[in-house]
Parts: C-alpha cells; structure tokens; sequence
C-alpha cells in the first residue's frame, strides 16, 4: 500500500475533514497520512483508540514515535497523558490500552539505524526556551544525525522570515492556526514539505505546532529493511 509515497511531493491534508478509517483491532481507527507498506510500514497516522480500547501486546521493528493529543494513553509501563511524547526504538515491544480514550500522532519505522535511545517526555512539564523570533517558544523533543523534533508554540500574530529546509519538513497542527503563502492550516492540518522547499509561516490566532525537519532522504530502519520498497 502507497499512501503519500512520493517525498518529492508537497502535502497537505486537512484531517478534521476525513473520516476514520478501522484499523484491524475493534476499538481502534486511524487516518493514515503516508504510507509504504501492508501492516508492517513505514507509516505517519492518526491514531484514535475508543475507552477501554486494548492493542495486542507487539514488537517494534523499525522503532515507534508517539505524541499524544488528546486522552490518556498506556501500556505496561505506565499512563502516558496528552502532551506526552514517546519514542520506542527497534527491538522493544509493549501492549497498549487506553482507559477514557486517545488520540495519537503515531510515526513507524522511521528511526535511523544507530537511534536506540528510548524517551518518555512529559511536555506539560517541560522548559520552553525562546525562539528565532520574538514570539515563539520551542521545546526540543529529539534530535539524531541532523534530525530535528520539536514543539512550537506561536503567539499571535507572530511572522517568521522565509527559510529553506534543505532536508524537508513534516508539520502537524495541534492546536490554533497556522499560515504561509500557500494556504491556511488549522488545528489538525498536517503537512509535508519536501527537500529544498522554502516558506515564510505565520500565525495571526497563535498555534501550537508538532515539527520534523532534516529527516526526508534520511536513511531509516525500513530503508535497511526494505530496500526495493
């Protein structure tokens, strides 16, 4: 299955206006957003679990990365809160369950080879620190060969100047609106912009954005796994 495959390409995906979609486990929907592969993929979703929902205990082959959204979300190890950002790297497993309910931004196989470390981060609790412009403040969530995750906070009516990202950008709205001039993203709007791309964002109403940067053309876990994918 091809979803979204072609990195080469911008996409913008207005999730607020589709449909969830079942996943094989009852309780379970998601909106997929790209994908290369059946069940076993490299993967970005939304993830949506009903209360008292419970997922199969499973390992993880080319690592997972989670933000929760909304809910609480759990495993073995413990409740994991909106606002909390998780990365389980290749070779661990766990068996998840959401007790009143979650929704997840969910990435698979998409760790690089050598990034084994394992995170649980609770945002709500974190330091911000300031960023590049008055206006906006940045909590850093991960960063790997050149590779960049990270929460970005928008206060009205805040610009930033135009700006190339020669290693691509990945863009999930959570809360708020966000802007360029291409269009206009609203809380739940993902986008892709693709290697060399170039924009110059901007937030009259304020938003809270999740953001990747450097990781399109990086090499990943399903890359070395499945090469002729």
């Amino acid at each position: 299955m091809s979803i979204n495959a072609d990195f080469s390409q911008r996409v913008v995906i207005h999730t607020a206006e589709l449909a969830w979609q079942p996943s094989p486990q009852a309780g379970v929907e998601r909106i997929p957003l790209d994908r290369i592969g059946a069940e076993v993929a490299r993967a970005t979703s939304l993830v949506r679990y009903a209360p008292g929902s419970t997922f199969p205990s499973h390992g993880h082959g080319g690592g997972e990365e989670i933000l929760v959204l909304a809910g609480v979300f759990s495993d073995e190890h413990g409740d994991y809160p909106a606002g909390s950002y998780l990365r389980n790297p290749p070779g661990t497993r766990h068996a998840p369950f959401t007790r009143e309910g979650c929704t997840l931004l969910v990435k698979l196989w998409q760790f690089a080879p050598d990034d084994d470390g394992q995170l649980c981060l609770d945002t709500a609790n974190a330091l911000w620190q300031p960023g590049l412009v008055e206006g906006l403040r940045v909590l850093p969530l991960h960063e790997h060969d050149g590779v960049s995750t990270a929460l970005v906070n928008w206060a009205p009516g805040t610009h930033f100047a135009a700006h190339t990202h020669p290693g691509g950008e990945e863009i999930f709205v959570i809360e708020g609106e966000l802007r360029d001039e291409a269009g206009v993203y609203p809380a739940g709007s993902w986008l892709r912009n693709p290697r060399w791309s170039r924009h110059a964002p901007w937030s009259d109403k304020g938003a809270l954005i999740y953001v990747k940067v450097g990781h399109l053309g990086a090499t990943t876990c399903w890359e070395l796994a499945y090469p002729s994918a």
